[in-house]
């Protein structure tokens, strides 16, 4: 069972830290005479995320999950449209898709990574798939021009989830702009936060950009035939009037979807430009703790832990910390309960989604993704990684890591303690 008193190195509760800039810069939206819902901190936010991603548009609102519903409604799915997913990932990730009459297929995930494996793509994927879904596990990016060229072979889009890859990098580009579009988290655990919940679309495209920015401010995704105005408007008052352009815009020829208020408060987005100022500060220092924790782990030649070594040109952004443990459910669950009780909460990210009640109610079954069902029942293991943690608690993190490891596999080398790296002041 988990420890009940507070853990020495407790998970992410903030995946980032925020100090006197962010402050600062809440005070001035306060004490401006401009509006508090889209005003110029958003207009400036968006910017600055376009030139990261380097994509043509960047639209924000009030939650990844908001992000992952507007970019699942621009598929417009029919009935038996099929959408390959991964199993490895957070429920909102596919959750809209619950409401829609498609036909989901899990593609199993490489063993490593844990990102889709453009090999179990190519088996699942068929002359129906109208899209693909894929989440950048961990901060470590998909192979991208593996699944896009099987994707574009099929006719299908392809959705980036990047709620873990702000930071990464994939052969000199960062992930958001390598699909058609992505969908960006800001939740209080993420890389960087708007004032704990916020999220973005990115995309290429200027007609999903339009349609975003609709349904994002209550308006609906319709198409529409300018007419002249009916009896009773006269053209003169329009200017008049703060929202026109939601109660006329002329003939409505095709319905969509109705929109909503996802509209990302100015101090939140003022938060977000100085969270990614500080970005490439606080994916520095959780690499310098994943490779403390890799350096523990490799001074005990006698435990055989897998560890995520991505590829030259992968930047891995460390969201997670993932290692992978041998010995079965049995070794793993000891080793567990060792770093428990020294101290350190581990967590297990993420159950497999296709055996979930949702989804084994549409029909799913273990079975169906060997490797993610492997990994997740009886190797994988996630420690904290992240930049809210102090020198102390880092240094607590890697010798209990250490000594749990000596404890459940019986060898412990005299080096296996990890040398310091950089500390921060």
């Amino acid at each position: 069972m988990p420890s009940a008193r507070p853990y020495d190195v407790p998970f992410a509760r903030r995946g980032s830290t925020l100090d006197d800039q962010e402050l600062a810069a809440v005070t001035e939206v306060l004490r401006s005479d401009h509006p508090l819902s889209a005003g110029p901190w958003r207009t400036r936010f968006e910017a600055e995320f376009r030139a990261y991603t380097g994509t043509r548009h960047a639209l924000s609102v009030t939650s990844g999950t908001v992000a992952l519903e507007i970019a699942l409604g621009l598929l417009d799915l029919e009935p038996g449209d099929e959408v390959v997913v991964t199993p490895q990932t957070f429920q909102a990730t596919i959750q809209p898709l619950l409401d829609r009459d498609v036909r989901v297929r899990f593609c199993d995930v490489d063993p490593v990574s844990l990102n889709v494996d453009p090999g179990s793509l190519a088996s699942v994927i068929t002359a129906r798939t109208r899209a693909v879904i894929l989440v950048h596990y961990g901060g470590w990016p998909a192979e991208m021009a593996s699944i896009l060229r099987i994707a574009r072979e099929h006719g299908a889009l392809v959705v980036e989830d990047c709620a873990h890859a702000l930071g990464a990098e994939l052969d000199g580009r960062h992930p958001g702009g390598l699909a058609d579009i992505a969908c960006w988290s800001f939740h209080t655990s993420k890389n960087i936060t708007t004032l704990g919940e916020g999220g973005m679309l990115t995309t290429d495209r200027d007609d999903w950009a339009e349609r975003i920015d609709r349904l994002r401010n209550n308006r609906v995704d319709a198409d529409f035939t300018a007419v002249a105005p009916p009896p009773g408007i006269e053209p003169a008052l329009l200017a008049h009037m703060p929202y026109a352009e939601y109660v006329y815009r002329g003939t409505c020829d095709r319905h969509r979807r109705a929109g909503t208020n996802a509209t990302l408060s100015d101090a939140a987005a003022a938060v977000g430009s100085v969270q990614l100022r500080k970005l490439d500060g606080f994916v520095a220092r959780r690499r310098a703790i994943c490779a403390r924790l890799d350096e523990v782990a490799g001074a005990l030649p006698d435990v055989p832990i897998r560890l995520q070594r991505p590829r030259a040109g992968v930047g891995h952004a460390q969201h997670l910390y993932t290692c992978f443990v041998p010995g079965g459910q049995e070794r793993r669950r000891e080793l567990v309960e060792a770093l428990d009780r020294r101290g350190v909460e581990v967590q297990l990210r993420y159950f497999p989604l296709h055996l979930v009640p949702e989804w084994q109610a549409r029909g799913h079954r273990r079975g169906e993704c060997p490797v993610a069902e492997r990994v997740w029942f009886e190797e994988h293991l996630n420690l904290p990684a992240h930049p809210g943690l102090s020198d102390a608690q880092v240094d607590r993190l890697t010798e209990a890591f250490a000594d749990s490891l000596t404890e459940v596999y019986r060898s412990r080398p005299a080096a296996a303690r990890a040398p310091q790296v950089a500390r921060t002041r």
